[in-house]
C-alpha cells in the first residue's frame, strides 16, 4: 500500500510539472452593491414595513383568498416552474454521482481454443478452454483540485435558482390574481353605480320631455340630456364586458374550468394597511425572489469557472479489482483463482490547452452575463419599488381631492333638494345635482380600484412577504 501511495504522489508530482497554464481573467464584470439602495426622500407613505406572507388575507375577502389557495395549489403557471426544479436536481444527482467511489461487479464466461504453434504449448496449445471471470471492479476520484465538488456547488446553485423562481412565480401569480380580481370588483361596484347613473339621466330626459310639452324648454335639451344617456350606457356596456374579460382572466389564473367561479359576488372592497420601508438595501436582497435567484445563477456560473480552472490540473485516480478467474469451472471459487488488482491513472492536459482554454473562457464570459443580469435585477427591483411608492402616494393624494370633490356634490344636492322641498327649485334642479353627486362616486370608485392595485404592485415589488426556504448547502441535503 505504502508503494502504490508513493507512486501515486510521484504521479501527482509529475503531472503538476507538466500541465496546462490557467489564463488570467482579464474581463471581470463588477457586482453591484444593493447595500446603497436608497429611495427618494420625497417618497413616503404613512407606514413603514414589509410585506407579510399570504399578504392577500389582509383584504378579508374569502373569495378572493379561496381563488389564490386554488391557484397556487394547481396553476398551470406554476408547472414550469416546478419542471425546471425537476431538471435541477437531476443535474445535481449527476453530479454527486461523480463524487466518491464507483464500483461495479462483472462476470463474464467464454469458451477459447487455443493455437498449437502459438505462445502457449501443449496441453495449452490446441486444446478448447472455457474461461470464467467473476470480478469487482472499484475507482476512486480523489477529485484533487475540486473540479467535482465545483460541479456539485454549481448544481447546488441551480437548484437554489430553482427553487426562488419557483418562489417567484407564486407571488407573480397571487398578484395577478389579486389584481385581476380588484379589477373585477371594480367594474361590478362602477357598474352598479352607472345604472343608477343610467336611471337618473332616463329621468331627466323625461324631465325635459314634460317642460318641453309645458313649453318651459326646447328639444336641444331633450337631444342633450339623450346623447348623455347614450354615452352612459355606452360606459355599462364596456362595464359588462370587463367584467367577463376579467372573469375569464380569474379561470386562466387559477386553472379552472369554464363551470368555475359562477358564484363569484360583488362585496365592498376595502384597502389593506400598505407600507414602504425607509431604506432598501440587504434586505431586498433577502426578499425578492428573483434577487435571490439571479444571485444563486451568479453563485453557480463562478462554481463552473472552479471546475474549468481544475480542468487543467491533471487527473489522478485509483483504481482496482478483486475477483476469481479459472479455465475450469469446478475450480472458480477455489482460493488459487483469486485476482487482484490496484494501481493509479494518471490525465495529463498536455495537448488540449485550447480546448481547455475555450471552456474557462466560456465560463467566464457566461459569469459576466449572470452578473449583467444580477445588477440589472438590482436596478429594476429599486426602480419598481420607487416607481410603485410614488405611484400609490400619488394616488393617496388625489383621494384626498376627490373626497373633497364628493362631498361638495353631496352637500349640493342637499341643498337642491332641500331647495325642491321648499318650492324654490325645479325638479331637474335636484336630477342634476344628483348626477353629479354620482359622477364623482364614479370617480371615487375608479381611484380605489387603482389605489388596490397599485397596493399589489408595490406589494409584488416588495417581494411579497417572500422569506427564502433554507437554502441547499451541501449535496447531501
Amino acid at each position: 500500500m505504502k508503494t502504490t501511495l508513493s507512486i501515486l504522489a510521484a504521479a501527482a508530482a509529475l503531472a503538476l510539472g507538466g500541465c496546462a497554464q490557467v489564463p488570467t481573467d482579464s474581463h471581470p464584470l463588477a457586482r453591484r452593491d444593493i447595500a446603497s439602495a436608497e429611495l427618494s426622500a420625497n417618497i413616503r407613505l404613512a407606514r413603514e414595513g414589509w410585506p407579510q406572507a399570504q399578504w392577500w388575507t389582509a383584504y378579508h375577502d374569502e373569495q378572493l383568498n379561496a381563488i389564490i389557495r386554488q391557484a397556487l395549489a394547481s396553476g398551470p403557471s406554476l408547472e414550469v416552474a416546478a419542471a425546471q426544479i425537476g431538471t435541477a436536481r437531476s443535474s445535481l444527482s449527476r453530479s454527486v454521482a461523480d463524487l466518491g467511489i464507483s464500483g461495479a461487479v462483472n462476470g463474464n464466461v467464454n469458451r477459447q481454443r487455443y493455437s498449437g504453434t502459438g505462445l502457449f504449448p501443449a496441453p495449452i496449445g490446441g486444446a478448447y478452454f472455457t474461461e470464467e471471470t467473476l470480478r469487482l471492479d472499484l475507482r476512486y476520484n480523489f477529485d484533487w483540485w475540486g473540479k467535482n465538488r465545483a460541479q456539485v456547488a454549481a448544481a447546488v446553485g441551480e437548484l437554489n435558482a430553482g427553487r426562488a423562481a419557483y418562489a417567484e412565480a407564486e407571488q407573480a401569480l397571487a398578484a395577478s390574481i389579486a389584481q385581476s380580481y380588484f379589477r373585477l370588483q371594480g367594474a361590478w361596484a362602477r357598474l352598479a353605480n352607472t345604472d343608477q347613473l343610467a336611471a337618473t339621466q332616463t329621468a331627466l330626459v323625461q324631465d325635459k320631455v314634460k317642460r318641453i310639452a309645458q313649453g318651459l324648454a326646447n328639444a336641444d335639451d331633450q337631444r342633450a340630456a339623450e346623447a348623455d344617456l347614450s354615452l352612459i350606457r355606452k360606459q355599462q356596456a364596456q362595464l359588462r364586458a370587463d367584467i367577463e374579460h376579467e372573469r375569464e382572466a380569474l379561470r386562466a389564473l387559477a386553472g379552472a374550468d369554464n363551470t368555475a367561479l359562477a358564484d363569484l359576488k360583488p362585496v365592498a372592497l376595502s384597502s389593506a394597511p400598505h407600507a414602504l420601508p425607509a431604506r432598501l438595501g440587504m434586505e431586498l436582497l433577502a426578499r425578492r425572489p428573483d434577487l435571490q435567484a439571479a444571485r444563486w445563477k451568479l453563485e453557480a456560473s463562478l462554481s463552473r469557472i472552479d471546475a474549468a480552472k481544475a480542468a487543467f490540473y491533471p487527473d489522478v485516480n485509483l483504481t482496482g479489482s478483486i475477483g476469481l478467474n479459472s479455465v475450469k469451472a469446478e475450480d472458480l471459487l477455489q482460493l488459487a483463482s483469486r485476482t487482484l488488482y490496484i494501481g493509479p491513472s494518471v490525465s495529463l492536459p498536455l495537448f488540449d490547452s485550447k480546448r481547455l482554454d475555450a471552456q474557462l473562457d466560456s465560463a467566464r464570459t457566461s459569469r459576466n452575463e449572470r452578473i449583467a443580469e444580477y445588477n440589472q435585477t438590482i436596478v429594476e427591483a429599486v426602480r419598481e419599488v420607487a416607481q410603485g411608492g410614488a405611484q400609490l402616494q400619488g394616488i393617496e393624494q388625489q383621494i384626498t381631492q376627490q373626497t373633497a370633490a364628493t362631498t361638495l356634490a353631496r352637500a349640493q344636492l342637499a341643498s337642491a333638494q332641500k331647495r325642491l322641498d321648499h318650492g324654490l327649485a325645479n325638479n331637474s334642479s335636484v336630477l342634476n345635482a344628483r348626477l353629479a353627486l354620482l359622477k364623482q362616486q364614479d370617480a371615487d370608485l375608479y381611484l380605489q380600484q387603482v389605489q388596490l392595485l397599485a397596493e399589489v404592485a408595490l406589494t409584488n415589488a416588495l417581494g411579497g412577504g417572500y422569506h427564502e426556504e433554507a437554502p441547499l448547502a451541501t449535496a447531501i441535503k
